[in-house]
């Protein structure tokens, strides 16, 4: 039975949490929320999971596995 996805590419979350933090800083110290910019994600992250990949049988290629960012064996 597999249970994790096999490929991630998102966001990073801990990244996003600080972002937001500046902007709820911003927000207590007066500015209104609408005159703030909305920022999109300027980090994200690729996770492969091998154990997911045995379980399933594809072959994940190297220069993939080289790129990733986190590989969960």
């Amino acid at each position: 039975m597999v249970t994790g996805g096999l490929m991630s590419y998102a966001p990073n979350l801990v990244d996003q949490f600080r972002r937001a933090a500046s902007h709820i800083d911003r927000i207590l110290k007066g500015e209104k929320p609408a005159d703030l910019p909305v920022q999109q994600p300027t980090k994200v992250e690729l996770v492969i999971n091998m154990k997911t990949a045995k379980a399933l049988g594809p072959t994940v290629p190297l220069p993939l596995l080289a790129r990733a960012d986190e590989v969960i064996e």
